[in-house]
């Protein structure tokens, strides 16, 4: 069935253009931790390579990793592992489908 407009409306996310954009973007370095976080509080969904990053410390990929974990918690979104280079992070207002 599909839903009225309206319906569709009260949906949108609360973003400065009032779309959602789906974003690839590598991590090299922990500074850039900070442009992944404000990207998906603006309701954005990130696809994000730690390949760049994990080639030079494995330590600072975790430490990346568990940051970005605690912050989609605390925010209310989702994260996931899309295979062994790349992680998904949505806003609160999408969640990942992981099968049955």
């Amino acid at each position: 069935m599909l839903r009225a407009a309206s319906s569709l409306e009260e949906r949108k996310p609360d973003t400065k253009t009032g779309q959602i954009y789906v974003k690839a973007i590598p991590l090299r370095n922990l500074s850039e931790l900070d442009k992944i976080k404000a990207e998906v509080s603006e309701g954005n969904i990130l696809i994000v390579r730690i390949t760049p990053i994990a080639k030079r410390s494995v330590e600072e990929t975790k430490e990346a990793v568990n940051e970005l974990k605690a912050f989609t918690a605390m925010l209310g979104g989702d994260i996931a592992r899309l295979g062994t280079e790349r992680i998904v992070i949505t806003p609160p207002s999408i969640r990942i489908w992981r099968g049955e």
